[in-house]
């Protein structure tokens, strides 16, 4: 397939319908990706060439022009010497390179079109390219996150499974284990003299405290039984 060839059925594709249509659509954006860039560089090289040689038609040009203007110079100071024989050679002369001239700014004119098309499809496919590569950040993007709500799923799959509830039970067993012995280690122990002192003043402000809240309520009593 030519350079050309292959230059129109990039520009002409659908990037995002043949993603949507594709079986693996990362592979394919990977292979329009190169095949562009490729193309790419081939019209750059293209471009690179006829722009080489526009420069030098425009050196022969340059010279052509020259020698014309030098034989018309010369026929024009034959005709001065009266030299009219001499005039016709030095105007066939120039009859030559003026033909030689047309030829070049024809070519030269050519070339420029031709350089200007190149530089047009390189960027239509730079803009495509950058398309290209923006769907393939995307997808790259979109994979990542497939791949982690994949293993999420897998993993709530294997929270949920028989196996790990009956290691939390048993965890939760042994929590419980663990309370239960926490919970029986003074069980049975006779208090000590200081604890059992210290009991005992606890009682006595209770006692007070009790005593202190009947006595108030019992004045309380009276005051509101009094005509």
């Amino acid at each position: 397939m030519g350079i050309f060839t292959r230059f129109r059925d990039i520009i002409s594709s659908n990037i995002n319908v043949m993603l949507d249509k594709a079986e693996d659509p990362e592979k394919l954006i990977k292979l329009m990706i190169r095949e562009m860039e490729d193309t790419l560089v081939e019209i750059k090289a293209s471009c690179a060439g006829v722009m080489a040689n526009s420069k030098k038609v425009q050196r022969q040009l340059d010279e052509v022009q020259s020698r014309e203007k030098y034989w018309k110079e010369r026929s024009e100071l034959a005709v001065n010497k009266g030299r009219d024989d001499l005039a016709r050679e030095a105007l066939v002369e120039k009859r030559g390179y003026s033909d030689r001239a047309d030829g070049l700014k024809k070519e030269l004119i050519d070339c420029e079109s031709l350089v200007e098309q190149y530089q047009d499809d390189i960027r239509q496919l730079e803009d495509k390219l950058g398309t290209a590569r923006e769907r393939q950040r995307i997808l790259v993007q979109r994979h990542i996150r497939a791949n982690r709500k994949k293993r999420a799923q897998q993993e709530i799959r294997r929270m949920d499974s028989t196996d790990a509830i009956i290691k939390f039970e048993e965890l939760e067993n042994r929590i419980e284990r663990m309370e239960a012995e926490a919970d029986l280690v003074n069980f049975g122990r006779k208090p000590t003299l200081e604890g059992e002192l210290d009991t005992l003043a606890l009682d006595e402000e209770i006692e007070k405290e009790l005593q202190s809240l009947k006595s108030s309520l019992t004045k309380k009593d009276k005051n509101t039984r009094k005509p």
